[in-house]
């Protein structure tokens, strides 16, 4: 098999290839080029594994970037089990036809319980007394320290949070050149998130964004040449592309002033009771599953939100089969936000009354997604002197509550999880293989092409 490395460059468009990435554009110009129509929900983990399968959500069953675990009525996002991925990936095909094959997935998700060979996730310390630390998951484990030991650190904190920056997508690029050096995998994938945080934060027309772009064109630049320089041919791809947007859209509140959402008082705060509410929306960017208990329901709640500003569709029963939908992890219904809006998970109508952890960075007790977490709060006077005491305060033994998220949803100027209008947003796929590409590909044939490099034959894949 031909040494294949595939590089996930998040966000990343035609609209965005230019004058602020030089390297990248030189070589995509001698490249073969698609565009990819985004699967829906266009989410990193829906994306990834419709690319890794070549299955659609209805069969693979990640049907965003979380959803409600109905057995144990609880939402929970960002899980990192590859079992929950109910389709063979590329590599169980490639591993089949070829005994020696190996696969190094450097950071794409559900990279734990995997049948990969050398993996990177990562994998914070949660300690006894309430500290969280940076760290990584590895496969083998001794990877880990490795890594850590040449690299320093995992930078978690860099990778999500108000600190986001260029330091962890190059981690996980040196980290990746570094597992190739010790074990030369046949293939390799590598996520490359950086232009993810400031095209939310600020939008893809700000002109911020032009420092993102110069500085993951020199990560993927490096990785190019490297991976080159082994004689492997280099796939660029990217999830989905991001848009602007200007209007958050609280679907949550909506069905709490109707009736439908239950909360539960605690401490002064509220928290959602997803056993309790007759219908809650779980929000993932420009998409949302609205769970229903009672399926007499569904039609109402249907209606109520068809009425929301904001709102471009709302999908029950087969209707979801139009985006390949119907799996049982779905919600009852399936809502799409129109081209400039975009889906908070808030629930309480007082900010007064929010839970604590909506002002932290805290991916795993939101019942949504928050991409606010991206930024600390404006209004707070002395921003750093309090951070600062705060971090002083943990490190001498303390507890403490890192509470510097704003509530404010208006901040986010850019997402993404619908299919835009404008192709030129969406996602794509650069190679310099010689077989001819369409000029648009579907998620699904992203599985194709990964083993068309790897010089498998479609009719050679199991079913």
């Amino acid at each position: 098999m031909r040494k294949t490395v595939v590089l996930d460059v998040v966000g990343l468009t035609q609209s965005l290839l230019g004058k602020n990435t030089p390297f990248l554009s030189k070589w995509a110009a001698e490249a073969n080029q698609s565009i990819i129509r985004p699967v829906v929900p266009a989410v990193t983990c829906t994306a990834q594994s419709t690319y890794l399968t070549g299955k659609w959500p209805e069969e693979h069953g990640i049907v965003g970037n979380g959803w409600y675990f109905r057995d144990e009525d609880e939402v929970k996002l960002w899980r990192q089990s590859n079992k929950l991925v109910q389709a063979q990936k590329v590599w169980d095909v490639a591993k089949a036809k070829d005994p020696n094959f190996t696969v190094a997935n450097m950071g794409w998700w559900y990279n734990m319980n995997t049948t990969a060979d050398y993996t990177l996730t990562p994998r914070p310390q949660y300690l006894a007394d309430g500290r969280k630390m940076p760290d990584c998951y590895t496969q083998p484990a001794d990877l880990r320290d490795t890594l850590q030991a040449k690299l320093g650190t995992f930078p978690l904190f860099n990778y999500w949070g108000p600190k986001t920056s260029i330091k962890s997508s190059k981690w996980i690029a040196d980290a990746s050149k570094i597992t190739d050096d010790l074990y030369n995998p046949t293939l390799t994938l590598i996520y490359l998130p950086h232009l993810d945080y400031n095209l939310q934060r600020h939008g893809p027309n700000d002109a911020r964004v032009a420092k993102d772009l110069r500085e993951i064109d020199a990560v993927v630049g490096d990785l190019i040449t490297f991976y080159e320089a082994k004689g492997a041919e280099v796939i660029v791809l990217s999830e989905y592309g991001i848009s602007e947007v200007s209007q958050p859209v609280h679907l949550n509140r909506v069905l709490r002033t109707s009736g439908y959402i239950a909360v539960r008082e605690e401490r002064g705060t509220e928290l959602l009771d997803t056993a309790m509410s007759k219908a809650f929306a779980v929000a993932d960017h420009q998409i949302a599953h609205v769970y229903i208990q009672n399926p007499a329901d569904i039609p109402a709640v249907q209606e109520l939100l068809r009425q929301v500003p904001g709102v471009q569709e709302v999908l029950a029963g087969a209707e979801r089969d139009k985006y390949h939908l119907s799996h049982e992890r779905c919600g009852e219904l399936v809502v799409i936000a129109d081209a400039k809006s975009w889906f908070t998970y808030y629930f309480w109508l007082d900010d007064s009354r929010a839970p604590d952890y909506a002002r932290m960075v805290d991916i795993h007790k939101k019942p949504g997604y928050d991409p606010v977490e991206m930024f600390a709060d404006p209004t707070i006077k002395f921003l750093m002197p309090k951070v600062i005491g705060k971090v002083l305060k943990k490190k001498l033994g303390f507890r403490m509550v890192m509470d510097i998220i704003p509530l404010d949803a208006t901040l986010i100027k850019g997402s993404h999880g619908r299919i835009q209008e404008d192709k030129a947003e969406w996602p794509v796929l650069l190679t310099k293989n010689k077989q001819p590409l369409p000029q648009e590909l579907q998620a699904v044939d992203v599985f194709d092409v990964i083993l068309q490099h790897l010089e498998i034959a479609k009719q050679e894949v199991m079913p």
